[in-house]
């Protein structure tokens, strides 16, 4: 109960008097009994799209207007700033405050890119890292914004893959992790993957304060089609990846695995009812540091999967309709659903793919 206490009085110092005194009285209560505040994108009833903070009993606090559908999102403990990426070709990414009524902050993708959807702040927030598409030259690229300076774009490192998905960095800062699906794209195309029958997924290392390539990890030959899509770290520091299958719908692909600096891949061996549950493809994951947990998800047979972050075993296995984006919640996960259900309460909202815990240091 002590950590929701902090998390609870960090919300409401961070939100300060204004923010506070424009909630509904409904949303004021919520957060004022809330262990945990979460971010994610939404489907709005009218169509239209948004980022909402939501609570981790599902109740909304705030919604902020977005231009276009979000994918992932991105929070700096060191600022309190947000950012929410356009999905896929997408080129916008917007920034703003959760606890803050100020005008949100809009950046367009450079000329020959697009967002891939995912990005990350550097530990001590004054960097934003995006994962970008070169997609005349199909290179995936990591774009640099300045957050000291309204988010300008100041430089851009390879991922030494194709399709970049996801991505983060290590606590220190020192290293850039990103999932390189392996997928190649071209908005002249829309979503069209180019190039499933000579896949090059790989997860690679990257020295963050010189673009240099440190490590690359691709999968072995037999896992071509096995698309590395998403990254978190553990509380030993491990790297979790989380992986979607681009072959044959019988076959039954390893879905989940972790690695260190210097260290091979190692593949979870999930139950094969386990990877039928979850239909050859994970659409998110997350590390739970505090209990050791790792979570994955999976919309498209609707399952969310625990496991053992020391030993891979698997904890429990639920059945959640359309199951979508994950974080960590005080005991376990947070899991949100495209049919609006957040931890199993609905609204008349539609969450979008990932959520993110939003808590100042």
């Amino acid at each position: 109960m002590r950590s929701a206490l902090i998390d609870r009085r960090a919300f409401v110092k961070a939100a300060g008097l204004t923010f506070l005194a424009a909630l509904k009285p409904g949303a004021l209560m919520a957060l004022e009994q809330a262990d945990a505040v979460y971010a994610s994108g939404i489907r709005t009833s009218d169509g239209s799209f948004a980022v909402a903070t939501v609570t981790e009993r599902g109740q909304i606090l705030d919604q902020v207007a977005l231009p276009a559908r979000a994918h992932g999102m991105a929070f700096s403990k060191a600022t309190g700033k947000t950012v929410a990426f356009a999905r896929r070709p997408g080129t916008y990414a917007m920034i703003f405050d959760p606890w803050n009524k100020g005008e949100p902050i809009v950046i367009t993708a450079h000329e020959g890119r697009h967002f891939y959807g995912h990005g990350t702040f550097s530990p001590d927030g004054k960097l934003l890292y995006a994962s970008e598409n070169d997609f005349d030259n199909n290179r995936g690229m990591i774009g640099i914004y300045d957050a000291r300076n309204r988010f300008a774009r100041i430089g851009e490192y390879e991922t030494y893959g194709t399709g970049p998905h996801d991505m983060t960095v290590s606590d220190d800062g020192r290293l850039l992790i990103v999932a390189n699906g392996g997928i190649e794209t071209h908005p002249d195309f829309g979503r069209t993957k180019l190039n499933l029958d000579h896949m090059e997924p790989s997860l690679t290392l990257i020295e963050a304060a010189s673009g240099r390539l440190i490590e690359k990890h691709a999968l072995p030959p037999q896992y071509a089609q096995v698309s590395t899509r998403h990254v978190d770290i553990d509380a030993q520091g491990r790297i979790w990846f989380a992986c979607q299958y681009e072959g044959h719908r019988s076959d039954l692909p390893p879905l989940v695995g972790h690695f260190s600096k210097g260290e091979d891949l190692t593949f979870i061996s999930l139950p094969d009812d386990t990877t039928r549950a979850l239909g050859n493809y994970v659409g998110a994951i997350a590390v739970n540091r505090a209990e050791n947990l790792v979570g994955v998800t999976s919309p498209v047979q609707g399952t969310s999967v625990t496991l053992d972050a020391k030993t891979g075993a698997v904890l429990k296995v639920e059945s959640i309709a359309d199951a979508a984006g994950i974080a960590p919640a005080q005991h376990g996960f947070a899991v949100s659903s495209y049919d609006g259900a957040f931890l199993g309460e609905h609204s008349d909202v539609a969450w979008d793919q990932h959520i993110v815990r939003i808590a100042r240091a």
